[in-house]
């Protein structure tokens, strides 16, 4: 009997837990977004599509160590990305003046965007359980489609590596 209601109660619990979403794959299209930028400028990736490549750089939370270093990576050496025919971003679950300031504290001359209700974050698969992004980079083609995700950052090496990415997916140099 008590094995009925253990088996019982697996099966209960089972049926509550909601289903996890299939991860992204590369070739995946990538989630549409509509997210407010550090900048006050609202961007979704839709203004893109059939423009202009998209890397969305996913960081856990501002003001926090690592997230400074590759925020400031990006802001240094920007130079390295803006010789490649696309726009970049890194993205949060943080508010839009959260990111304002930090954008501010580490010079970010690139747009922080904000996504507090965790939306865009979850169809992207980074939200963490402990509710803030995983650090993940998505490189999204002309088209729309992922062609690299990146779960492997060096937030000190984060503006070389990603250039390092644009050339060898073949994305066009300005």
């Amino acid at each position: 009997m008590e094995l009925i209601r253990s088996l019982a109660l697996l099966l209960a619990l089972a049926c509550a837990v909601p289903a996890i979403a299939e991860e992204l794959q590369v070739g995946d299209s990538a989630p549409a977004f509509s997210l407010m930028g550090s900048d006050g400028k609202q961007y979704s990736l839709a203004d893109f599509k059939g423009k202009q490549a998209v890397v969305l750089a996913w960081y856990p939370r501002a003001f926090t160590s690592g997230c400074t270093v590759e925020c400031k990576s990006l802001a240094e050496n920007g130079h390295l990305i803006r010789e490649y025919d696309v726009t970049y971003f890194m993205a949060s679950v943080d508010e839009v003046e959260e990111n304002r300031r930090f954008a501010e504290e580490t010079e970010a001359d690139f747009p922080l965007l904000s996504d507090p209700e965790k939306q865009v974050a979850e169809a992207y698969g980074v939200l963490a359980m402990m509710g803030f992004a995983k650090r993940h980079t998505f490189y999204i083609g002309v088209d729309g489609t992922i062609l690299k995700i990146d779960r492997a950052i060096n937030p000190a090496t984060a503006a070389q590596d990603m250039a390092a990415n644009l050339g060898a997916l073949g994305i066009p140099k300005r």
